[in-house]
């Protein structure tokens, strides 16, 4: 018998640049949140290392080179009924580059931590309060 389940994992780069945060808006036809702001992230390709993912979906998303500094927190939440979703948090720092949009989003904002608290997701700004990501030093 197969089974049907899966799991995904993803990384997410909390991108802390001059006390803003980079988010960006899903494309509306996205199966998975269509609209919503999200910070910057992808899922790993199989024998990938976490990081080297991270860098690659920043670079792929926005067009930025960053540095991966270190794990912030991991969650998980469940996709649709057969698949769920593993995400590990990390912080990173702008290298540099000019921020070009994929065809993944619509629109990006470096945002205050007010604005970061009302464009986000309920789920992430919980995820964030959680795990005091917005009292990282960072943002100041």
């Amino acid at each position: 018998m197969t089974n049907a389940n899966e799991i995904k994992v993803a990384v997410k780069g909390i991108i802390l640049n001059e006390g803003k945060l980079l988010i960006v808006q899903r494309n509306h036809n996205d199966e998975i949140g269509g609209g919503t702001w999200e910070c910057v992230g992808g899922e790993v390709e199989f024998g990938e290392n976490l990081e080297a993912a991270l860098v690659r979906e920043i670079k792929e998303e926005v067009g930025i080179n960053a540095t991966v500094l270190n794990i912030l927190y991991a969650t998980t939440f469940k996709a649709f009924a057969t698949r769920q979703v593993v995400i590990l948090a990390y912080l990173c720092r702008v290298v540099d580059g000019e921020i070009v949009l994929s065809k993944e989003h619509i629109a990006y904002h470096w945002s205050t931590k007010e604005e970061a608290r009302l464009l986000l997701a309920p789920e992430i700004i919980s995820d964030f309060e959680k795990n005091q990501v917005f009292s990282l030093k960072e943002w100041h």
